[in-house]
């Protein structure tokens, strides 16, 4: 009874000493610092929702203004005027991006996850060689193995498919070494006491491991998601009925000063939506985040 009742005297002492230590000058420096830094970073947001609704004069005004002066909803008429009349269905573009996007991000973090548990709780031979292999991996940017991406994607024949878009993405590095660190946190003795109830490897994974790096994979899956989205498919699909709406949309900025308004819109539209999903996925982390520490 005396340990439990000095456990929260300690931990308050511990907070009065963190408070007493920090002065007040380094917190307003620390504050100005950071809101400098947020005031940066939310600018080129701001400017986009609001170009979204400029008319073209001010579209095209030297020097340009950050915040509209004359909104309008003509730059969305003329968005919705240009998909109507494609020759693909707008809709159909909206069905290719969530096939492409959702099925990307979602085999990403499952092969990735499934990966990298062996890696982080087994011992097997060539467990280090194949985890720098996948670190390895992470020197090298897209473009570097495009080709290769496209001579494998030939070579099995499913070029010109949904699969050839995803396929590459489940292979992605980053989210291999992200889950594998996060899955050396959590305690061995856990997995031993539930091998010791007789559960399953993928009963361990799937109740144990996964609920508890469930920070990691909301994160790579908001990594993923972007990267995805802004995925046009040109290097793989072919057909105009299976690109996703990233291609529609750039093939609309691309089209000339005549439709800046329009290509105003589709940025705010490309950027709208990574930003939405990061948000409904934010509020998870944080609260992982504080509540899934383990120690042995």
């Amino acid at each position: 009874m005396a340990r439990d009742y000095m456990k929260p005297r300690r931990r308050i002492f511990k907070r009065r000493q963190k408070t007493i230590n920090r002065s007040m000058a380094g917190n307003v420096t620390l504050f100005i610092l950071m809101g400098i830094c947020a005031v940066f970073m939310v600018l080129p947001l701001v400017m986009i929702v609001n170009n979204a609704f400029k008319p073209l004069d001010e579209l095209f005004r030297y020097p340009p203004t950050i915040f509209v002066r004359n909104p309008s909803w003509d730059n969305f008429y003329d968005l919705i005027i240009l998909m109507s009349n494609s020759w693909v269905p707008f809709a159909r573009y909206i069905f290719n991006t969530i096939i492409i996007t959702g099925g990307g991000t979602l085999g990403h973090v499952v092969l990735a996850s499934m990966a990298a548990y062996p890696l982080a709780k087994h011992d097997f031979p060539g467990k280090k060689l194949l985890f720098g292999m996948v670190v390895l991996s992470l020197m090298f940017s897209w473009q570097v193995t495009q080709i290769p991406n496209y001579l494998v994607i030939s070579k099995i024949g499913i070029n010109n498919t949904y699969l050839a878009v995803m396929l590459p993405a489940f292979a992605y590095g980053l989210g291999l070494y992200l889950m594998k660190q996060f899955m050396e946190q959590i305690p061995d003795s856990i997995i031993e006491s539930a091998r010791l109830d007789g559960a399953s490897e993928y009963k361990i994974f799937w109740t144990i491991i996964m609920p508890n790096v469930k920070p990691a994979w909301l994160t790579l899956a908001v990594l993923q998601f972007q990267s995805m989205w802004g995925n046009t498919g040109s290097a793989f699909l072919r057909d105009e009925e299976l690109k996703p709406l990233q291609y529609a949309l750039n093939q609309i900025i691309n089209s000339g000063p005549a439709r800046q308004g329009a290509a105003a819109v589709v940025t705010f539209i490309i950027a709208a939506v990574p930003i939405t999903f990061f948000i409904i996925c934010q509020s998870s982390i944080i609260e992982t985040m504080t509540t899934s520490g383990m120690k042995e």
